[in-house]
């Protein structure tokens, strides 16, 4: 039972998990923004709002990220390794703000 985590430690985890949620979220409305912009937009018009929700995504993603690797050490074996899910939200990160950029600068074309 020496493995077992007490409350204290449960607050940081489930705001790392809410700010994770609140991410796939708002990668979920970009999509959908997206496409309701798609048939909707003037010819020449930016998706403003769509890379806005993409760029908010990207900093849920970083702060959730950033959130685990401060407190992961006080309850973490200094010798075990942080794991792939780790690794992948911070390769995710740079992609969903590069995505972001691109919907900010994209145009409807005809």
């Amino acid at each position: 039972m020496t493995n077992c985590v007490t409350g204290e430690h449960g607050v940081w985890l489930q705001a790392v998990q809410a700010v994770m949620i609140l991410s796939i979220i708002f990668s979920f409305l970009s999509l959908f923004l997206f496409f309701c912009q798609l048939f909707t937009l003037q010819k020449g018009g930016r998706f403003f709002l769509t890379g806005a929700f993409q760029i908010f995504a990207s900093l849920f993603v970083m702060s959730g990220a950033i959130i685990y690797t401060v407190m992961n050490g006080e309850w973490v074996h200094p010798s075990d390794s942080y794991g792939f899910a780790y690794i992948l939200a911070w390769v995710a990160f740079p992609l969903a703000l590069i995505s972001g950029l691109i919907y900010v600068i994209l145009r409807k074309r005809e």
